[in-house]
C-alpha cells in the first residue's frame, strides 16, 4: 500500500513538472517586417511592425524591443532602437553614422531584431531597396512632372512604367490634382498631371503644397517629394469662437434655439408642477 502510494505522488509530480515545462516551452511565433520611407529627398527612416498568429488570427504587438541594422547584424551596424506601440509599429531615422555602410552600394539592406521574450521567440525581419528619388517640378500652364529616378553604377538613371501619384497636401488626406489619381512614368521615367483644382483654399499667401509619392512599392519603398506653388486662393482663418452659431461653444448658440429649447423646458416643468398640485387636491378631498 506505501508503495503504491509513493508511485502514485511521483507520477502527479511528473504530470505537473512536464506539464509546467511545456506550458514555459509553449511560445507564440512573432512575425517582424521592415518599410522604408524617403520624405522630400531629406528625411529617411524605418518602420518595422510586429504581429503574431493568436487564436488562429494574426493581431499587432505593442510592447516589443526592436533593433535596427543597416546591412548586417553587427553591433557597429546598429542605427538605433525601438519599442513596438500599439499599432504593432517601432520607428527609427536613419541616423549620419550610417552614411558609409548606406555608401557603398545602389542597394541598401536593413535588418531589425527581436529578443526572446516571455511570450514570444526571438525574430527577424530584413529588407533590401535600391536607392530611388522623385524630382517634383511645375511648368507655366500648371502641368507638374514628376521624375522617378534610381541609382544605377553611382548614375542616376530614370524608371520606366512606375505608377506615380501626384495630389495636393491636405490636412485629412492628400486632394487629387485631377481625375486620375495615379501617372505612369515615361521612358525618362517623367509623369506629368495637369492641375485642374481652381480656387482651392490655400495659406494667407494662397500657396499649396503638391506631393508626388510611391507607396509600398517592393524595389524603391516609399518615396515622397513635396514642392510649394501658389496656385491656390488666398484664405484667412477667422475664429468664430465668440460668435454665435449651431457649433458654436457653450452659451453660444444662436437665440432662437435658446428660445425654443428653454420654453420646452418651462413648458414641461409646468406641467408636472401642475399634475402635482391636482394630485394633492385630489388626497385633500379624500382624506376631508
Amino acid at each position: 500500500m506505501k508503495k503504491t502510494s509513493q508511485q502514485l505522488i511521483a507520477f502527479i509530480l511528473l504530470l505537473h513538472l512536464g506539464g509546467s515545462a511545456f506550458a514555459q516551452a509553449e511560445k507564440n511565433s512573432l512575425s517582424l517586417s521592415i518599410s522604408y520611407y524617403n520624405n522630400n529627398n531629406q528625411t529617411q527612416y524605418l518602420v518595422a511592425n510586429a504581429k503574431s498568429k493568436i487564436d488562429g488570427r494574426f493581431q499587432l504587438i505593442p510592447g516589443i524591443p526592436i533593433s535596427f541594422y543597416i546591412g548586417t547584424k553587427t553591433p557597429e551596424n546598429l542605427i538605433g532602437k525601438g519599442i513596438t506601440n500599439n499599432n504593432g509599429e517601432a520607428l527609427v531615422f536613419i541616423p549620419a553614422n550610417a552614411k558609409n555602410e548606406w555608401n557603398k552600394a545602389p542597394k541598401v539592406s536593413f535588418l531589425v531584431a527581436s529578443e526572446t521574450l516571455k511570450q514570444f521567440d526571438e525574430a527577424e525581419g530584413t529588407l533590401e531597396i535600391t536607392k530611388a528619388k522623385i524630382q517634383l517640378d511645375t511648368l507655366a500652364d500648371r502641368t507638374i512632372t514628376a521624375t522617378l529616378l534610381e541609382l544605377k553604377d553611382s548614375i542616376w538613371s530614370p524608371v520606366n512604367a512606375a505608377d506615380v501619384r501626384i495630389a495636393i497636401k491636405r490636412l485629412g488626406a492628400d486632394l487629387n490634382v485631377a481625375e486620375t489619381p495615379t501617372y505612369a512614368t515615361d521612358s525618362m521615367g517623367v509623369a506629368s498631371a495637369e492641375f485642374k483644382q481652381d480656387s482651392l483654399p490655400g495659406d494667407s499667401k494662397g500657396n499649396l503644397v503638391l506631393i508626388a509619392h510611391i507607396d509600398n512599392h517592393d524595389i524603391y519603398g516609399n518615396l515622397s517629394s513635396e514642392k510649394l506653388v501658389p496656385w491656390g486662393k488666398s484664405f484667412t482663418y477667422k475664429s468664430e469662437f465668440d460668435k454665435r452659431s449651431l457649433f458654436a461653444r457653450w452659451g453660444k448658440s444662436p437665440l432662437w434655439l435658446e428660445l425654443m429649447a428653454y420654453s420646452i423646458v418651462v413648458a414641461v416643468w409646468s406641467i408636472l408642477i401642475y399634475l402635482f398640485i391636482q394630485i394633492k387636491k385630489l388626497k385633500q378631498l379624500g382624506t376631508s
